[in-house]
C-alpha cells in the first residue's frame, strides 16, 4: 500500500513546529506504474490529475492516496468530521489498460457538510461492474487504515455505469451501507443492450435494409456495419419511417415525455467511432457480450414495439414487428458478480436515484424497471427517483445532485422520505410538467416548465 499525501501534511506540520524549512509543492506526478494484479495493466499516480496538476486537499482538510490491490484510491477527511463517510463509484471508461482515480461531483459539498469521501480507481476499465463493487466496497476497509477512524454511516454513490455498482453494491452489502445515490445510473442491468439492440432493429425493419446480428463478429463487420448504417441513416432523414422511428425510440426509452423531440435530435446528430450515436452501441458490434459477459446478453424474442400507446397494434405496428430481426440471449444476468451482475431491485437501504427525462445513451426507462422490480419486491418505499429535465448523459447541476444527497441524508438520518416522480405512472410521465419539480435550471434545447 501506497500512502503519500498524509506523510506530506505531517512533514509540513512538523517544519512549522521545528523551524525548518517546509516543502514548497507537493511532489511531482510520477508515471503510471505496472499493476502487480492485472498484467498488462497500468496505474495513474493519484496524487495528480490526468492533465498533471497535483491532488490537494480542500481548506480545512486531509488527503490519503495509494494503490491496494491494483486499483488507485483517494480519501478525503475533513477537519470537523460527522463520522459520515461518502463511497463514489465512477461511471464507464473505455477499455484502455490505464486506470486513475477521480473525484466526486460532489466533493466540495460532502467537505462543506463534514462527510469525509473515498473513491476507487478500480482494477479494471470495461464494463467491469463486478470489479467496480470489488473495488468500491474495500474503500470503507481503506479509510478504516489510512485514517484510523471507523465511520458510523456508510453512503454509496455513483455516475452511469457507477449507477450500476452502487445498486449491485448494496445488495451484495446490505450490512455495509446506509443510503444510496445512483444518478444517470444502468439500473436494468443488461436491459440497457436490450435497449440498444432495440435502437437498431427497430430502424432496420423501418428502413427495409437487412442487417445481421453475429455471434462472433470477423474482421470486417464493424465496415459492413457502417455501410448499413449509412443506408438506414439515409431512409430514416426526413422521412415517415424516421418519424415511426422516433416514436418506437421514445418508447423503448421511457415512454412519451416532454422534450423528447429535442433528445432525439441531439442523440442522432452525436457519433462515435465514426458511427451516429444510435447505432454505435449496436451489440451486434460485439456479438452482444458487452465485452465482459460469458455470450450476447440481448434478447428482443417477446417484444412488442410500438410508435404510440395504444392497446392494439395499427397494420404498420404489425408489419414492423413481423420483420424486425428477432436475437435470442445465450448468457444472462449474472446473480453473482460476474460477466453483468444482476440487480435484484431489493434495495435494504433508502435510495435516492436522478436521471435525465432526454437521456438516450442510459435511457430513463433503467429507473422505471428499478422501480418495478422493488415494486413487485415489495420495496418501492425504499426506492426515490426524480426526473430532470436534460437531453445529455449525468448533465445534472449542483443544485440538483446536492439536494438530492441532502434528501437522501435526512431520509437516512431522521427517517423522512422525500418526495419524487411517479415515473411509473404513463399519464404522468407524459404530462408537460413532468420532470419541472426538481430541475434547476432550464437546458438550451428545452421548453421551460409551464
Amino acid at each position: 500500500m501506497i500512502v503519500r499525501r498524509a506523510v506530506l501534511v505531517a512533514t509540513l506540520i512538523a517544519g512549522i513546529l521545528t523551524g525548518a524549512p517546509a516543502a514548497a509543492a507537493p511532489p511531482a506526478c510520477t508515471a503510471p506504474v505496472p499493476s502487480d494484479t492485472r498484467p498488462g495493466y497500468l496505474i495513474a499516480d493519484p496524487d495528480c490529475e490526468l492533465n498533471g496538476t497535483p491532488f490537494t486537499a480542500l481548506d480545512g482538510a486531509t488527503v490519503h492516496t495509494g494503490v491496494r490491490g491494483g486499483a488507485a484510491y483517494r480519501v478525503e477527511v475533513p477537519q470537523r468530521w460527522n463520522g459520515r463517510l461518502v463511497v463514489y463509484a465512477h461511471g464507464y471508461r473505455g477499455t484502455g489498460t490505464t486506470v486513475y482515480v477521480s473525484n466526486p461531483d460532489l466533493r466540495a459539498h460532502y467537505i462543506s457538510r463534514g462527510f469525509a469521501w473515498a473513491a476507487s480507481s478500480y482494477a479494471t476499465n470495461g464494463y467491469d461492474v463486478g470489479q467496480g463493487v470489488r473495488d468500491t466496497y474495500a474503500l470503507i476497509d481503506v479509510f478504516r487504515t489510512v485514517t484510523g477512524k471507523h465511520a458510523r454511516k456508510v453512503y454509496i454513490s455513483g455516475a452511469s455505469m457507477g449507477g450500476h455498482v452502487t445498486a449491485v453494491a448494496i445488495e451484495e452489502h446490505p450490512r455495509a451501507f446506509d443510503g444510496a445515490m445512483p444518478y444517470c445510473g444502468v439500473l436494468g442491468d443488461t436491459e440497457l443492450f436490450d435497449y440498444f439492440l432495440d435502437a437498431s432493429v427497430t430502424a432496420s425493419a423501418l428502413t427495409g435494409v437487412p442487417i445481421e446480428f453475429p455471434a462472433r463478429p470477423d474482421a470486417a463487420y464493424p465496415a459492413r456495419w457502417a455501410g448499413q448504417v449509412a443506408a438506414m441513416r439515409t431512409a430514416l432523414t426526413g422521412t415517415e419511417a424516421g418519424e415511426t422511428w422516433s416514436d418506437v425510440l421514445e418508447r423503448r426509452s421511457g415512454g412519451e415525455r416532454p422534450g423528447f423531440g429535442a433528445a432525439y435530435a441531439y442523440w442522432n446528430a452525436a457519433s462515435q467511432n465514426g458511427l451516429p450515436f444510435l447505432f454505435s452501441v449496436y451489440p451486434g458490434l460485439t456479438g452482444g457480450t458487452a465485452g465482459i459477459a460469458p455470450g450476447n446478453v440481448t434478447d428482443n424474442r417477446h417484444t412488442v414495439y410500438q410508435a404510440d400507446d395504444r392497446w392494439w397494434l395499427s397494420p404498420a405496428e404489425r408489419r414492423l414487428n413481423a420483420t424486425v430481426l428477432r436475437v435470442k440471449r445465450t448468457a444472462t444476468a449474472d446473480p453473482g458478480l460476474a460477466g453483468i451482475p444482476r440487480v435484484d431491485g431489493r434495495p435494504p437501504v433508502p435510495v435516492l436515484s436522478l436521471h435525465g427525462l432526454g437521456d438516450l445513451f442510459v435511457p430513463f426507462s433503467m429507473e422505471q424497471e428499478y422501480a418495478r422490480r422493488a415494486l413487485v419486491n415489495g420495496r418501492s418505499r425504499l426506492f426515490v427517483s426524480r426526473a430532470i429535465r436534460d437531453v445529455t448523459h449525468c448533465g445534472f447541476t449542483q443544485a440538483e445532485l446536492t439536494r438530492g444527497f441532502d434528501d437522501l441524508v435526512t431520509w437516512v438520518e431522521r427517517g423522512h422520505r422525500p418526495p419524487g416522480d411517479a415515473i411509473l405512472d404513463r399519464r404522468a410521465v407524459a404530462s408537460a410538467v413532468f420532470g419541472c419539480r426538481f430541475t434547476s435550471a432550464v437546458r438550451t434545447g428545452q421548453a421551460p416548465c409551464p
